[in-house]
């Protein structure tokens, strides 16, 4: 049985991953400092180090386990507090990278998933962003995915890695307080019977994603797309306005939404093409947006969320 380390294991899309490969029979060991992971959203069944992905003791841990795979979650993922703390943002972003890439070479681990982000990478877009594109970060955020990403590649020669560019992830464990995703927000506010805010006057577009659909691009990563940087995404752009439309519906909101300009660090248009997903990993899209978005608000009720 192989032993499996997951960063930011006890966050939104790290604890999914943690219970997939659980349920494939590895040993997965989480390495989380509960910045803002949850102690609820830990498998019992997994080995739980709490630690920040620069601390020293990270080393004592590499040299027990000996990992078959990493698959590297752990990041700083707010716009706004990258853009307000770049220091922080580059130490957790990058510097933590390195120390885990450092750490994947001198154990000679058999390969390392890095979960970037083509909502940030590619920056406002008119068309699919495509893996070719040219990046055009526009926040400190997406400036250190870049870099966490260039660093991946300069370690290809001792391991081989995928890197996967998600867009918009949603769904289940996402928080919907503080800084999070507008999904978790607006449906939390809804239910709670409060108006929402749509920043860009609900303009702006994104590729909204659910996070099982996330989770199995990365259990497909481990046997392929070997040294490839691959799009995870829908390819369909949708509109703030749209998916507040589509919430709305699903709750029975009917409190007017407030309009206000977009945020530092935001961007008006993105969204992914994901041909070279089928191609190279055998994936697609399974969760419809508004499927995604129902699994959302069934969910929230019953987290009383």
């Amino acid at each position: 049985m192989q032993n499996v380390l997951v960063t930011g294991g006890a966050g939104f899309i790290g604890s999914h991953l943690v219970d997939a490969l659980i349920e494939q029979e590895s040993n997965v060991y989480i390495i989380d400092d509960f910045s803002t992971g949850k102690r609820e959203n830990v498998n019992s069944r997994a080995s739980l180090y709490e630690l920040s992905v620069q601390d020293d003791g990270v080393a004592e841990i590499f040299k027990k386990a000996k990992f078959s795979y990493v698959f590297h979650l752990a990041a700083q993922t707010d716009v706004r507090k990258s853009c307000s703390n770049l220091l922080l943002d580059a130490k957790n972003n990058i510097i933590g990278t390195l120390n885990i890439l450092s750490l994947c070479r001198l154990h000679r681990v058999k390969k390392f998933i890095f979960s970037s982000s083509g909502g940030v990478i590619y920056g406002d877009i008119k068309k699919p962003a495509q893996e070719v594109d040219l990046p055009r970060p526009v926040s400190p955020y997406g400036i250190s995915k870049l870099a966490g990403e260039l660093y991946v590649k300069f370690f290809d020669e001792y391991f081989p890695y995928t890197i996967l560019r998600y867009s918009n992830v949603y769904g289940e464990r996402q928080d919907p307080f503080g800084e999070a995703g507008v999904v978790s927000i607006f449906t939390k506010n809804m239910l709670k019977e409060k108006s929402c805010t749509l920043y860009g006057y609900g303009k702006p577009v994104r590729d909204y994603v659910y996070v099982g659909d996330i989770v199995r691009a990365n259990i497909l990563s481990i046997q392929k797309g070997d040294n490839k940087i691959i799009n995870i995404g829908t390819g369909k752009p949708t509109s703030v306005e749209k998916l507040y439309s589509m919430l709305k519906g699903i709750v029975s909101h009917n409190i007017p939404p407030v309009y206000k300009p977009l945020r530092e660090g935001e961007i008006n248009c993105n969204y992914l093409c994901v041909e070279r997903a089928k191609d190279i990993l055998g994936w697609q899209p399974s969760v419809s947006l508004e499927d995604g978005l129902s699994k959302v608000v069934q969910w929230l009720k019953a987290t009383k969320g």
